[in-house]
């Protein structure tokens, strides 16, 4: 009996005790949750977008699909072939890729100059992998675009649609299309990254008014279409910015305006008139100082083409002396705008020449005549 007793008593010391401890626990304060809890109760459940959102990537999709299946027949996949010399075996064959795009349904076709310079031989690939011979009807350097004629169908090419490159945006979306690495007919898609850049060609013209795109623009993309949305050219694919020779996102393109204002000449003469003042000059500051002290920016008229506009308009080239060992300048004008644009370079003078006037047309340089400024008109010819 004494045990039983015992036991009770314990059992009933538990219970108490148990009870104790239970509502002690809830008078604990609670622990402040941990940051993985706090971050599981925040980050929201993923869901599917709705399907107005997939709506709208389906559209630009099928946009770009449909318009490459349209457009990438008339995009050519160029190949130049031409001798150069080994000095180990002597004369070898050398060839280059590149691309084109139909300009006309009489067969002629838009590139780079770069792509076909001095070739003996140009050949075409169309869209259903015949081969043609190409001939080279025009080449301008100065804005590397050619044009080659393939004796085709009339209804053989289809023409690209000439796009308007005034009109261009940063931001807006492009498509290139051309045979990088000789791949053909590829497609990279990006935006425009900048508007009126200045770029050097191989021959050494500046193009002024470049397009830059971060669509992938590699070599054997050069003579492609930059295409807008719609499938309408803006520009010719010409160069890439790329220590490695790969695209990293900064390509150019020479714009469309300046294809429709070279291409019908090289189509009808075999070659583009640009406009020239007929001088030679040096950078003021760069090149030369007249004096030690001398802060003048311009181009100092080194010499003048006889026959030419700035000679019958009675520009005065330096006279050049040397004396013990040193040129030394004497007089000559000195230019400092063109029709109100200052111009302190060579580049600045070409640009405003080409975007300004055409041979035969008039501008108005403001010159520097020893300590006086005036004004003289001179008729452009041609280079």
């Amino acid at each position: 009996m004494r045990s039983r007793f015992i036991l009770m008593l314990v059992f009933a010391a538990g219970l108490v005790l148990g009870a104790a401890l239970f509502m002690y626990g809830f008078a604990l304060p609670q622990s402040a949750p941990s940051l993985a809890q706090e971050m599981a109760t925040l980050a929201p459940t993923p869901v599917l977008p709705g399907d107005d959102v997939f709506a709208q990537a389906d559209a630009h999709d099928q946009i770009v699909a449909t318009l490459y299946q349209r457009v990438s027949p008339s995009v050519l996949h160029i190949t130049s072939r031409a001798q150069a010399f080994s000095p180990f075996y002597g004369v070898v064959p050398r060839e280059g890729t590149g691309s084109g795009f139909a300009y006309d349904d009489q067969g002629h076709i838009v590139t780079n100059n770069h792509v076909v310079a001095n070739a003996n031989e140009v050949s075409v690939v169309l869209a259903d992998g015949t081969t043609l011979d190409a001939e080279v009807v025009g080449t301008d350097p100065y804005y590397d675009l050619a044009v080659l004629h393939v004796d085709v169908a009339a209804n053989g090419l289809t023409p690209l649609e000439l796009g308007d490159s005034t009109n261009l945006m940063v931001g807006q979306s492009v498509i290139a299309i051309g045979n990088p690495f000789g791949l053909d007919r590829t497609l990279t898609t990006g935006v425009i990254s900048a508007l009126g850049r200045q770029i050097q060609t191989e021959q050494g013209g500046i193009i002024g008014e470049a397009i830059q795109t971060d669509a992938a623009i590699n070599p054997g993309n050069s003579g492609g279409p930059l295409l807008d949305l719609r499938g309408r050219v803006v520009g010719i694919n010409t160069a890439i910015n790329s220590p490695s020779g790969g695209s990293v996102g900064i390509g150019f393109a020479v714009p469309v305006d300046i294809i429709r204002q070279v291409v019908p000449a090289l189509i009808s003469d075999g070659h583009y008139a640009h406009p020239s003042l007929g001088v030679q000059v040096a950078e003021l500051g760069r090149e030369v100082r007249l004096r030690a002290d001398d802060t003048r920016q311009g181009l100092l008229i080194v010499d003048i083409s006889a026959g030419s506009g700035a000679q019958a308009a009675g520009l005065q080239a330096a006279d050049i002396t040397v004396q013990r060992g040193r040129y030394v300048i004497n007089g000559g004008d000195i230019i400092t705008a063109i029709n109100g644009v200052p111009v302190t370079t060579r580049n600045d003078m070409q640009l405003q020449l080409e975007q300004q006037a055409k041979p035969g047309d008039s501008v108005t340089l403001t010159i520097l005549r020893d300590t006086t400024t005036i004004d003289v008109t001179v008729t452009l010819g041609a280079q």
